[in-house]
């Protein structure tokens, strides 16, 4: 399971979580709910305290995926695969050219 917070002008947003069934769940954080309702991340995930799901990664997060040439370099940099899609969001879309962006969280793993 990967996750990462996602942040809208440096503010914590939500959580999005690429599950272990291949599923993925975005969830707002229940402080930006209360305080920022008009900041959603896209028209198609207005902020709410509902998680959403989809089989797929989101739209808007595979749309922050470099693209072409820049791919490549990614994806060959990284040793990501082109098909890991959250892989390569954890790995290029913490500096993005809009509002959003997206932090990786750390696994722990059990000793």
């Amino acid at each position: 399971m990967r996750q990462a917070n996602i942040k809208y002008n440096n503010l914590h947003a939500g959580l999005l979580t690429e599950l272990d069934t291949g599923e993925y769940e975005f969830v707002y954080d229940e402080q930006y709910v209360q305080s920022q309702t008009s900041l959603f991340i896209t028209f198609q995930m207005p902020v709410r305290s509902a998680p959403y799901r989809s089989k797929s990664l989101f739209p808007f997060f595979d749309g922050l995926i470099p693209e072409g040439w820049l791919l490549n370099i990614a994806s060959e940099s990284w040793r990501i695969n082109k098909k890991d899609r959250m892989g390569l969001l954890l790995a290029c879309c913490q500096h993005t050219i809009g509002a959003v962006s997206v932090h990786p969280i750390k696994e722990i793993e059990n000793e």
